[in-house]
């Protein structure tokens, strides 16, 4: 069995090391830290916000940053469908109902057109949602202007859910900066990793202080141990952000990667009839964190399912599109608003789509494996890749 080649493994610079070494040695091993104080503040600067909160995930992000915004029972938060369900949960969490909205073609992120239509609905039954989850898929930044503009029109604050696209841009400004929150995340597939971890940005930097309150069991100043309200164990160690500091140092090349690894795979592939890559919007640039494309079933007869057990069969992980949260059995029922009823867009890149090899320690001679494998089994022919 050769060497696997996987969906998007993590890639250490060396540099770790240092940090987790210096974490060691001045024993500051417990959660808080020097570390953490630095990555925050290191990450805040090159995001261009105002201040960052370390958090042990993304989910637990947007768990705070709906807590902060007072999200509970009996609310509703409109969130984007095609998403992996972290970006849904925490609504969960807080006793609040999603409404999930659907995607546009030109970006597969949340639709102005459904977005409206879920609003206007909420207006006239008098429930206008506490908040929205606007996630920026595979690296690609949503159509913020028109998103914004939206939710600002009804005086609802947006997460801006930027798991999967730090390091991208919308219109020269950083992805996650939009909202009055955004959220990172550092899980062992992401573009930059601390094995596990997050990170909430924000211009309130009050607001940050409370997420950092919250995160450490919301306890109070006093000598002993006192508490006013419930709290949560989500602060990031001080070991993890080492290993951020060192990750974010290279976060730029990390890009420059995976973008290479996406044009890559277009040389490769781009000449099959039928077979489309995730577009990127006029003004924006993806980081490109996973390379993803469509299969057109009019036009080839291999469906994307068989085609990732084909991958399998020589060892390369592939992975089918998000599942839309709409579309899950825990969230059935649960209210949805397409683009277009007769294009639901969201569901039919579910269908077509398929997410391929994009990790940064990927060689050549293994994407030239994934392209061949791949060109094969759709027409039975090979190419030879250069860099």
């Amino acid at each position: 069995m050769s060497q696997r080649i996987f969906l998007s493994s993590p890639h250490m610079t060396g540099n770790e090391k240092k940090y987790i070494n210096e974490a060691f040695e001045t024993n500051w091993i417990a959660p808080l830290g020097p570390n953490v104080n630095a990555f925050e503040e290191e990450l805040a600067a090159y995001a261009g916000t105002e201040g960052a909160a370390a958090l042990s995930s993304g989910t637990a992000a947007i768990h705070l940053a709906l807590d902060l915004l007072g999200v509970g029972k009996g609310d509703t938060v409109f969130c984007s469908s095609l998403t992996f369900i972290a970006s849904a949960n925490p609504i969960v969490y807080l006793g609040a109902e999603p409404v999930f909205i659907d995607s546009e073609p030109e970006t597969w992120n949340m639709s102005a057109i459904a977005l409206e239509n879920a609003f206007r609905d909420a207006e006239a039954f008098g429930e206008l949602p506490k908040a929205v989850v606007i996630v920026n898929l595979y690296g690609q930044s949503a159509k913020m202007d028109e998103l914004i503009k939206i939710c600002d029109h009804y005086s609802v604050p947006v997460i801006e859910d930027a798991a999967e696209s730090l390091g991208s841009t919308y219109k020269g400004r950083k992805s996650g900066t939009f909202g009055k929150f955004g959220v990172y995340s550092f899980n062992g597939n992401k573009i930059i990793t601390t094995s596990g971890g997050g990170m909430l940005v924000s211009n309130d930097t009050e607001e940050l202080e409370r997420a950092r309150f919250l995160a450490t069991q919301a306890r109070d100043q006093a000598k002993h141990y006192q508490h006013s309200v419930i709290g949560y164990n989500y602060r990031m160690s001080n070991i993890l952000a080492g290993v951020g500091r060192a990750q974010l140092e290279v976060l730029d090349q990390r890009v420059e990667a995976k973008r290479a690894v996406f044009k890559r795979y277009v040389k490769g592939l781009g000449d099959i009839e039928g077979l489309e890559f995730m577009p990127e919007l006029v003004g924006t640039m993806s980081n490109r964190w996973l390379s993803v494309m469509t299969l057109d079933p009019d036009k080839i007869k291999v469906a994307p399912n068989a085609l990732i057990d084909a991958l399998e069969a020589e060892n390369i992980e592939a992975r089918p599109v998000w599942k839309p949260l709409h579309m899950q059995p825990v969230f059935e029922g649960k209210k949805f608003y397409a683009h277009d009823e007769n294009n639901v867009v969201s569901e039919r890149l579910f269908t077509t789509g398929i997410c391929l090899p994009s990790g940064t320690a990927m060689t050549i001679e293994e994407q030239q494996k994934v392209i061949n494998v791949i060109r094969m089994i759709l027409q039975g022919s090979k190419v030879e890749l250069t860099k």
